[in-house]
């Protein structure tokens, strides 16, 4: 298991836009990627997870990759959070 912050950079959080990127992305690994943010944990593979977590700009998660390709998928989507998903 390898774990590690981000601050969301979007303007408008993670609303289904980016939310669908950060899925589409998570979904390309094996790993069981999930993240935590203010108590609760979201499931980084399903989009409704993802907008339930209520994520805004600045926000601070923890993305949390388990499995074989966690060390590929965890500096995937640090990369695509960090560049903002597309926005």
């Amino acid at each position: 298991m390898t774990s590690q912050k981000v601050t969301v950079k979007n303007p408008t959080g993670l609303h289904l836009r980016p939310a669908g990127i950060l899925c589409k992305e998570a979904m390309k690994y094996k790993s069981l990627i999930t993240f935590t943010f203010d108590g609760g944990t979201a499931n980084a593979k399903s989009v409704l997870s993802v907008l339930g977590a209520c994520v805004k700009c600045g926000d601070e998660i923890e993305l949390v990759c388990e499995g074989a390709d966690e060390e590929t998928a965890l500096q995937a989507l640090v990369s695509a959070i960090e560049s903002g998903l597309g926005e």
